[in-house]
């Protein structure tokens, strides 16, 4: 996030405004206007009238003539260049006529702009520098859109640099910022699988492309973009743009909380700017003014419509919509102010456009943080459950008065040890434990001090517990110690000195001096039996201890393998 936030600071800083004496050309006013058909040479510009009042018309299928008089404009006549915003044209010749009569031009045409674009989705003409002064500059359009899409403006070379320089570090920073965006949006869809990330991931792309191709950047890639198939790319593009982030914050807000018909409904309304920037995009006639009209409503209609999803949501509690309002405000503020106020003659003639790109930029940071946090407090929320479920399934198979593991909690304990010691052919022994006349202790003292006397040995077993044994308390006043490793002579000893142990355990505390000694059964193998057949054989064992007497040891070794031939062949003999 350290890096978005740099990138957002260049941006801020990058489009902060600094002094220019920038002279924007406006028709009526100091633009003077003439059509002609499409075969007029370009050459006799003294023999045009033009006319400065009024608007023209049917310049659609024929070429516009802008002039403008700089002997009536406040602009240093020996430093001039003129800047205009890209269009819907086929070609533009700009003139510069000097005082000596003499006439320079400079040509573009859609598909080849040379050396004349700039970022912003600006073109510029450099007047020569001549030593007789300019008095007019004219452009010729041939085939244009509509004149209300033309913003113009007389700089000089270092404003016309230096705001180039700024235009370019600003909308490199707010590409930059929609290319994290879609790495981290669809990154993070993919794994947290929400659709809304995905949606947003699409947004942040499309945005990306509109940005590359209105600020000119793709022309250092594929420079035959410029001009009309630029504009009407960018068009489609940015109504597309709208539909994405309309099915962002839809998807984003919870089926509980939004009702299906507002949440079809908007969405509906969305895939519709996406389809009406078709036509829009296609359009070169007279109507595409008409035609932006109308879908300046339909997006005023579909911005008001996510708002009240918002608000809805909000209102019923949605965390994601008190998240997401902050980082959709803005865009949407900026879209809504763009459709009902005309900014695109400031910001060094970028305009609306960069208005827009540096809003997708901010919101795409916010929605990143707002994003990141909401699900780093999902991730602990699920975390804590985790480990409460891990908690209540441990304390399922823990004896809740001794704290040693239950019968279910032992056999699934002691499963993989005995895989793993039988595996590699190792002994391994199950000591069932049964402390002697403990009824007598009840029925003498009472539970509350039996339960005591159980604690205490559960105590002492647990000292033995580890990575090669186990131990727990099957039920009653009766345990278990699974051990790995040891066999013959060394468990007999490991065996008698926990029987040891246990009649040694200090229970003055409950029952004052009496001694409680244990039984214990031990069976020990090295074959592939179940815990079951281990069990029997030390119950076995057990029996047989406490019928020769109690506190004492018996074990019990079996195998399961069969016999080998040899071995069988004696049998029958």
């Amino acid at each position: 996030m350290a890096s978005l936030l740099v990138a957002m600071i260049g941006i801020v800083i990058a489009c902060c405004p600094f002094p220019a004496a920038a002279e924007t050309l406006r028709l009526n006013d100091t633009l003077c206007h003439a059509v002609t058909p499409l075969q007029q040479a370009d050459a006799p510009l003294p023999a045009l009238r033009f006319s400065c009042r009024g608007s023209s018309t049917g310049y659609q299928q024929a070429s516009l003539w802008l002039r403008a008089d700089l002997k009536r404009l406040p602009v240093d006549r020996g430093d001039v260049v003129l800047m205009l915003h890209q269009s819907r044209f086929d070609r533009l010749v700009v003139s510069f006529s000097y005082a000596d009569g003499t006439v320079q031009r400079q040509q573009v045409s859609s598909g080849a702009y040379g050396s004349h674009w700039r970022a912003g989705g600006q073109i510029a003409f450099e007047a020569p520098v001549r030593d007789a002064p300019l008095v007019a500059v004219t452009a010729r359009f041939d085939g244009l859109a509509s004149e209300n899409l033309l913003h113009l403006r007389l700089v000089t070379r270092g404003e016309a640099g230096a705001q180039s320089a700024a235009l370019a570090a600003a909308i490199g920073a707010a590409l930059m910022l929609l290319l994290v965006a879609i790495l981290y949006n669809l990154s993070l869809a993919a794994a947290v699988r929400r659709q809304f990330l995905a949606w947003h991931g699409a947004w942040a792309a499309c945005m990306l492309l509109w940005g590359l191709i209105w600020s000119q950047l793709d022309l250092l890639a594929v420079p035959a973009m410029a001009g009309t198939l630029s504009s009407q790319t960018c068009t489609f593009l940015a109504c597309l743009a709208i539909t994405l982030a309309t099915a962002s914050v839809v998807t984003s807000l919870g089926r509980d909380v939004l009702p299906a018909r507002a949440r079809i409904a908007t969405l509906a309304l969305g895939g519709a700017v996406a389809l009406f920037g078709i036509p829009l995009a296609l359009v070169r006639s007279a109507a595409i003014d008409a035609l932006a009209g109308v879908a300046g409503i339909l997006i005023l209609t579909d911005l008001a419509t996510v708002a009240a999803c918002l608000a809805w949501a909000w209102r019923r509690g949605s965390a994601e919509a008190r998240d997401f309002s902050a980082a959709w405000a803005l865009p949407m503020a900026t879209l809504a102010l763009i459709q009902l106020v005309d900014i695109d003659g400031a910001f060094w003639g970028a305009g609306s456009k960069l208005v827009i790109l540096v809003a997708a930029a901010w919101q795409t940071l916010w929605l990143s943080i707002a994003a990141t946090r909401r699900f780093a407090q999902l991730r602990i929320e699920r975390d804590r459950a985790r480990a409460d479920e891990a908690r209540a399934s441990e304390l399922a198979r823990r004896d809740p008065l001794t704290g040693l593991r239950n019968r279910r909690g032992f056999i699934e304990t002691i499963g993989p040890l005995v895989d793993h010691e039988r595996s590699a052919g190792a002994p391994v022994a199950l000591l069932l434990i049964d402390i002697d006349q403990f009824k007598s202790v009840n029925d003498a003292h009472g539970h509350e001090a039996g339960d005591k006397v159980l604690i205490t040995i559960a105590e002492r077993l647990q000292r033995w517990e580890g990575p090669m044994c186990a131990a727990a308390r099957l039920g009653g006043e009766e345990f278990a110690l699974m051990i790995a490793g040891i066999e013959g002579f060394a468990l007999a000893r490991f065996a008698e000195s926990v029987c040891r142990e246990i009649g040694a355990c200090d229970h003055r505390d409950a029952i004052g001096e009496r001694q409680v000694t244990a039984s214990i059964g031990v069976a020990e193998t090295r074959a592939q039996g179940d815990f079951q057949a281990l069990y029997r054989l030390a119950d076995e064992a057990l029996y047989a201890a406490k019928q020769g007497g109690r506190n004492r040891v018996v074990v019990r070794r079996f195998s399961l393998a069969p016999p080998a031939p040899s071995e069988a062949r004696a049998a029958q003999l």
